[in-house]
């Protein structure tokens, strides 16, 4: 009982004690008063400092951004043996803009011209999610 009487007088204390003291008006507070602490600890966001160091860049490209052989049928669009799937879908949307193929009523939609029913198994409209899929076989291992 001592105890929890002791904690709430605290609380119910009438006398205001300040909460910061600087040594003058005009100097700066120390930051780690100026900081606030956030309301909801889940809100803490951290953040996460990389540094680029030498290896990173001299590093061979790997994933989708190392270059594969391609089909003939690829070949023939992208115009090399070897490309990376990030470049392959570069240039094929790069046609498609230059083209104007996509369907003007549904922009999600592409219109496919002959070069790209090479590509595209024949298709003559292919939505543009289905691009990377499309594209798949002709990245061979």
């Amino acid at each position: 009982m001592a105890i929890s009487s002791g904690i709430f007088s605290t609380f119910l204390s009438t006398e205001t004690v300040p909460l910061l003291k600087f040594p003058s008006p005009t100097s700066t507070p120390p930051l780690r008063f100026l900081a606030a602490a956030p309301a909801n600890p889940r809100m803490v966001r951290s953040t996460v400092v990389t540094c680029a160091t030498a290896s990173t860049g001299n590093r061979a490209p790997r994933g989708i951004m190392k270059p594969r052989r391609v089909s003939p049928e690829m070949a023939d669009f992208i115009g090399a043996p070897e490309v990376s799937r990030t470049q392959a879908l570069k240039l094929i949307w790069a046609h498609i803009k230059e083209h104007n193929l996509q369907d003007p009523s549904n922009k999600k939609n592409i219109i496919c011209d002959e070069k790209l029913k090479k590509i595209f198994a024949g298709r003559d409209q292919v939505g543009f999610l289905e691009i990377a899929g499309l594209i798949s076989p002709h990245f061979l291992k």
